[in-house]
């Protein structure tokens, strides 16, 4: 990255400690897995563990598959963590550095963290899905890594981010409206809660792009523009479990079948960005920015034709049967 660029996240090291720093919640103030689930120590921990797998009865596969796919997300931490610290401008030399981005790297790691551990021990007492399987995925997706197309230049890191939060965000959010109607207001809850903290990361890095976009609109509406062209890929596309060499596009299909995240939630998306970051009244652009402006601001109307696809999809989805490791290869 260029010598001008690195010059320009050190200028706003101060915003970042006032601004995004107070964004994550001191450790005493954060919610816990264990705030959830049955605790072990007590004589009712059976009992309870009886309730959540007789709440957890009448949750449908395709409902099971989309909170599993959603966990596997969530349990490939380190891999995330791993391509954050190593961006240019966050890179934790020692590993505990203290710029305002080491400190928000290992910090949002933390909050994060808690959302794999939490759906991670409901869902194994619930005792509906193949654990064993599900591990084998989590290992298989931490293995392959990820490639979103963002490479090492933070200004594609914090777009990327900023999409990728809210998505999860809007994800986590219809599961758990969806798992309402299925009698589980635990899991619900739970659901509900981790897409309130992914909502609040998605501010914090959409807030840092949107800073970027005042300093350096010419290049920030170039990354995004580069970005939208091969579109937002899940953090999860390497996702494997040895059986289905289709597995994240089959769990997409689900996901989007039931409601959970669709190609309207995606153009949506883009929408709400483009004009949170003021977009089409940027200036100052060269040529080449003023034309990625063009097609940024225009790009939502073309990609609404994807409603129309989607929908087609969804009615060939419905006639095909989907077969996953994680729900001991039943089929839907």
């Amino acid at each position: 990255m260029p010598a001008e660029k690195v010059e320009i996240f050190k200028s706003i090291e101060g915003w970042a400690v006032e601004d995004i720093l107070p964004m994550l919640k001191p450790v005493n103030e954060c919610w816990q897995p264990q705030d959830f689930l049955p605790d072990p120590s007590t004589e009712g921990f059976y009992e309870q563990v009886k309730e959540i797998r007789e709440r957890t009865k009448e949750i449908p596969d395709e409902y099971l598959v989309v909170l599993v796919g959603n966990m596997i997300t969530e349990e490939a931490l380190p891999t995330y963590q791993s391509r954050l610290s190593g961006a240019q401008i966050v890179y934790d030399q020692t590993g505990a550095d203290n710029t305002p981005w080491a400190i928000w790297a290992r910090r949002w790691s933390a909050e994060e963290n808690r959302h794999g551990d939490l759906l991670n021990k409901y869902l194994y007492l619930s005792g509906r899905v193949d654990m064993k399987q599900i591990e084998k995925t989590i290992q298989h997706l931490i293995g392959a890594g990820m490639d979103v197309g963002s490479g090492n230049h933070p200004y594609y890191g914090m777009i990327y981010t900023s999409f990728q939060e809210r998505a999860i965000f809007i994800s986590h959010g219809n599961t758990a409206k969806l798992t309402i109607k299925h009698g589980d207001t635990k899991l619900a809850q739970i659901c509900g809660t981790i897409a309130s903290d992914e909502k609040r990361h998605e501010t914090a890095y959409s807030r840092v792009a949107a800073k970027l976009f005042k300093l350096d609109p010419n290049d920030m509406v170039l990354a995004l523009a580069d970005m939208m062209r091969t579109q937002i890929t899940m953090p999860a596309h390497l996702m494997d479990n040895g059986h289905d060499p289709n597995l994240f596009q089959h769990f997409c299909d689900v996901a989007s079948l039931i409601g959970i995240y669709t190609a309207t939630d995606y153009i949506n998306n883009l929408e709400h960005f483009v004009a949170k970051w003021n977009i089409e009244k940027l200036i100052g652009l060269s040529s080449e920015g003023r034309e990625a402006q063009y097609y940024v601001c225009g790009l939502a109307n073309k990609l609404k034709r994807l409603q129309e696809k989607a929908a087609t999809n969804a009615q060939q989805a419905s006639s095909l049967s989907y077969s996953f490791s994680w729900i001991f290869h039943r089929h839907m």
